[in-house]
C-alpha cells in the first residue's frame, strides 16, 4: 500500500503531490465549499483539497448560473473558506471574464485573487484557446487547476448543462484540450459530466491527474459539492451525485421542532435562563 494512503490534515497535501498522487495510484479527494462553518469541518478531516467555486453563484446566491459572479466574490468566500480551515489545499475558481480578456488582465486577476484569499491554485475553464494564459500564470509561479467538459461559464454556448464528448469530433477536441494543459503547465485537471469511457482515456494519456465529477471511476480523483453531498437540496439530484446525508430533513424538522416548541412556550427551558 502507498504511503500516502491515508494523506490528511497531518500531512497536508501540498502542490508536489498531485504528481505523486498520479504515480502511485492515490486517488485525490476534493470538495467544494464556500463558508466558515463547513470550512472548519472539512479541516477536521482526510478531504485533501478544497475548491472554492463560482458555483457560490448557484448554490450560496441563488443565481441561474455562474456568469454573475465577481473577482471580489470570490475572494470573500475564499478569505472565508482559508480561515476556517489553513492546513488544506486551497484552489480558488477565475470566475466569468477575469481571464477571457487578455494574458496580462488574466495575470493580475489571479495575482490578486491569491495575494488577498489565502488559496494556492487558481481553477479556470477552458483548453486550447487559454494555453497561454495558463503558461503565463504557471510562469508567474501561480498554480492551475483546469477544467474540461461541461464548463458552466459557457452554460449559453454549450446549450445546458448537459454531458460533453459523445461526439466524435468533440471528443477528439477535449483530448486535444487536455493535452495542451498539460503542455501549458497545468498541475490537475477538473473533468465535468463526460463518459466515463472518454475519462479514463484522458486520464491514461496525460501526465497530470484528473479530478472528476460526473466522469466515473477511472480518473484520478473525486470532487463534490459539500451542499449536494450532504443532501441541503432535496430537488437537485443529478444522475452523478451520491448524497451522504440528508441535512435538508434534519434541518426542516429542527426549524419545525424549535418554532414549535416556541409556541408552546415550551423553549427556553430553565436550563436556557439566566437567574
Amino acid at each position: 500500500m502507498s504511503s500516502l494512503a491515508n494523506t490528511g490534515t497531518k500531512k497536508g497535501f501540498s502542490i508536489n503531490d498531485f504528481n505523486t498522487r498520479k504515480k502511485e495510484h492515490v486517488p485525490i479527494s476534493m470538495v467544494t465549499c464556500y463558508d466558515f462553518v463547513f470550512a472548519k469541518i472539512v479541516e477536521e478531516t482526510d478531504i485533501d483539497i478544497i475548491l472554492v467555486g463560482d458555483s457560490l453563484g448557484n448554490v450560496i446566491a441563488g443565481y441561474e448560473n455562474t456568469i454573475p459572479v465577481t473577482v471580489e466574490q470570490m475572494i470573500y468566500h475564499t478569505e472565508i473558506v482559508h480561515r476556517g480551515a489553513p492546513s488544506k489545499f486551497l484552489v480558488i475558481d477565475m470566475p466569468f471574464m477575469s481571464y477571457h480578456v487578455s494574458v496580462e488582465d488574466s495575470l493580475r486577476n489571479a495575482g490578486t485573487m491569491i495575494k488577498k484569499s489565502g488559496a494556492h491554485a487558481v481553477k479556470l475553464e477552458g483548453g486550447v484557446e487559454f494555453y497561454d494564459v495558463v503558461k503565463a500564470l504557471v510562469r508567474a509561479s501561480i498554480p492551475v487547476m483546469g477544467h474540461l467538459g461541461l464548463t458552466p461559464q459557457s452554460v449559453h454556448k454549450l446549450g445546458g448543462y448537459t454531458v460533453q464528448g459523445r461526439e466524435e469530433d468533440k471528443r477528439r477536441k477535449l483530448i486535444d484540450d487536455a493535452k495542451s494543459l498539460v503542455d501549458a503547465g497545468a498541475c490537475s485537471l477538473v473533468l465535468e459530466k463526460v463518459p466515463e469511457s472518454l475519462a479514463k482515456e484522458i486520464s491514461e494519456a496525460i501526465t497530470i491527474p484528473t479530478i472528476g465529477i460526473g466522469a466515473g471511476v477511472h480518473c484520478d480523483g473525486q470532487v463534490l459539492v459539500l451542499h449536494d453531498m450532504l443532501g441541503l437540496d432535496a430537488g437537485f439530484s443529478p444522475k452523478f451525485l451520491k448524497k451522504y446525508a440528508n441535512l435538508h430533513e434534519i434541518t426542516k424538522n429542527a426549524l419545525n421542532d424549535y418554532s414549535r416548541e416556541v409556541r408552546d412556550k415550551q423553549y427556553p427551558g430553565k436550563e436556557h435562563s439566566y437567574a
